[in-house]
């Protein structure tokens, strides 16, 4: 026995007890399955001593010794607290495939013991042998409460995600989960865990099919659309889904909310506005969807009515107080509270600036007490002093940041970068960006900003250099596609080349309005007005962003219609009337609004 000891001891520790702690959250999904009666302890005044030599042996260190005997003891007298024993020695020991061991013995000792059951499971899971987890699975899963089956289901998909074969985990559900597909009650749930499971192990056109056959099943349930969430952006049929569950009178203000966030993450403000305000015209009361309408509100360039959402919100949170956190929120209330306060407080900072109100904006930043947010602030305060004029104050703010860590120094450096790209400084920007990439070796989104920058200085070979050595580290970086295809579009170079890249960004990351604004443009260059119409109209419509509105006015100035053009265009000024793409294009055109 002393070699087992020795052995377990000598390994180095890892991270099985955390593992096993993670798959504890079966334990809670399995909350109300049946407990199990403890039994009157049959010891006997043998194994009174054979337990105490064990706890001896675990005592000198000898743990594989003191595992042996307790194991022995529970297999002959067939007690759950001894085999509950032996699987706390060999975790305390570091040894999971002890620990499984005992926990078979258990089970096989008692077969209905559903602590047992649950201890291999977790095992099983933490040791990551997803292929020996069948049996267990079905077993709990026929055992479980009927009331209490659906949100076991539900569960499986995150219990079985850390597995190192996705598509072994799908087809164990898909086996696993066929008898409760046939089910009423349990019908939506497995094919919503089918779905999000295949969707893990890269199959999303699978993804797509169940959550189409769930949300036939029960149009009501919110769960096929939170899976076509998550299938957004790369499946574009996926938002059909969505919508189509949010038509419904009762649909749950989560789920309308967390559209929002993905198509904020695509870049539609426009119709994640809609969505939002759906949310606060029903549901006053609720805090959180103000914050997001005054950030969407901003991102459109409209501060006026973003001041008004962030005012409404930080009025709730005060009248509220910590029950004013998004429910879900992973930290404790108060601090969810503040973390929104502060963030109301830079949004509002940065609404006073877009109305030239520089005190105003000063005075926000100078309420917010947040070591976390300090570069943020710093940021705002430097851009500040800059549109005052004292440049050379603005960057001593972001010069005496600290950087303890490199990551510190890397968010300073970037704190500075969009600081002079705030203020098109491009030669500065382009220069700071060189020493950049020079200390933080291949970062492919130093690399993109440096190109960025290099297209400013009209330095286009560098730009195409640059990014291609974006593409070569991370060929799914679909800016650098699409920045390369624009650039190459906006020149009249190689226009089928330019087109090939952006529909390959579009692929990426479908949807995405610049996208489709620049595939609009290249479709424009190769002389198909029409379609370059229908493109910038669909950008357009997701995200009325200035540039976007300067192609589509001057495809509909090309087309003769030339009021909607000058309609389009005067929007768009009166947003930003200092762009300089709209600026040049009313220019080389010869336009009077």
């Amino acid at each position: 026995m002393a070699g087992l000891a020795s052995r377990w001891f000598r390994r180095p520790p890892h991270a099985l007890l955390r593992r096993v702690a993670v798959a504890a959250v079966l334990g809670a999904t399995c909350a109300a399955h049946a407990q199990e009666v403890p039994q009157p302890s049959t010891m006997d005044a043998q194994l009174l001593y054979q337990v105490l030599v064990a706890e001896m042996e675990l005592r000198s260190g000898r743990a594989g010794d003191a595992y042996q005997i307790i194991l022995d003891a529970a297999r002959r007298t067939r007690d759950e607290g001894l085999f509950r024993r032996s699987v706390e020695i060999a975790l305390q020991a570091r040894a999971g495939d002890q620990a499984l061991q005992a926990t078979r013995a258990w089970r096989q000792a008692q077969p209905q013991s559903g602590e047992a059951l649950r201890f291999e499971l977790q095992l099983l899971l933490a040791l990551h042998r997803g292929n020996e987890v069948a049996e267990p699975l079905r077993t709990l899963l026929e055992r479980s409460p009927e009331a209490e089956r659906p949100a076991l289901i539900g569960a499986l998909p995150r219990l079985l995600q850390r597995q190192d074969e996705p598509r072994q985990t799908a087809q164990l559900l898909e086996a696993l989960l066929k008898p409760y597909v046939a089910r009423p009650d349990t019908r939506t749930v497995s094919r919503v865990a089918q779905g999000s499971a295949w969707l893990s192990a890269g199959d999303a056109q699978r993804a797509l099919e169940l959550a189409r056959q769930a949300a036939a099943d029960d149009p009501a349930s919110p769960a096929p659309a939170l899976l076509a969430l998550d299938l957004l952006p790369r499946q574009v049929a996926a938002d059909e889904l969505v919508r189509r569950y949010l038509e419904q009178p009762n649909a749950e203000p989560a789920v309308r909310l967390a559209y929002a966030r993905t198509l904020s993450n695509m870049q539609r403000y426009g119709d994640a506005v809609q969505q939002v305000e759906q949310v606060t015209q029903s549901r006053p009361e609720l805090a959180p969807p103000w914050l997001m309408l005054g950030a969407l509100r901003l991102e459109l360039r409209e501060p006026a009515r973003a001041e008004a959402a962030l005012q409404s919100y930080l009025k709730l949170v005060r009248e509220q107080g910590a029950s004013a956190s998004e429910e879900g929120e992973a930290e404790p209330p108060d601090e969810a509270r503040q973390r929104g306060i502060t963030q109301a407080q830079l949004l509002l900072a940065q609404a006073a600036e877009q109305r030239g109100d520089m005190a105003q904006a000063e005075r926000w930043l100078a309420g917010i007490d947040d070591p976390q947010r300090l570069v943020e602030v710093q940021a705002r305060r430097a851009l500040l002093l800059a549109h005052q004029g004292r440049v050379d104050e603005g960057r001593a703010l972001l010069h005496a940041l600290p950087e303890r860590t490199e990551e510190e120094a890397r968010t300073k450096l970037m704190a500075e970068v969009q600081w002079l790209r705030e203020l098109k400084r491009w030669p500065e920007t382009y220069k700071l960006l060189a020493r950049a990439n020079e200390r933080f070796s291949a970062d492919s989104d130093l690399l993109y900003e440096q190109a960025m920058a290099a297209e400013k200085l009209d330095r286009l070979d560098e730009m195409e250099k640059l990014l291609r050595q974006v593409i070569a580290l991370k060929p799914d970086h679909q800016h650098a596609y699409n920045a390369l295809g624009y650039s190459l579009a906006e020149r009249g170079q190689r226009l089928n080349e330019a087109r090939e890249l952006i529909v390959k960004a579009l692929e990426m990351a479908p949807g995405d309005p610049f996208i489709i604004d620049s595939l609009g443009w290249v479709e424009f260059r190769l002389g198909r007005n029409e379609e370059a119409l229908r493109l910038l109209q669909q950008a357009y419509a997701a995200r009325p962003d200035i540039e976007i509105a300067a192609h589509l006015g001057e495809v509909l100035w090309t087309l003769g219609r030339r009021d909607e053009a000058r309609r389009v265009w005067r929007e768009a000024r009166g947003r930003d009337g200092a762009n300089e793409l709209l600026r040049s294009t009313l220019a080389r055109l010869k336009v009077d609004l």
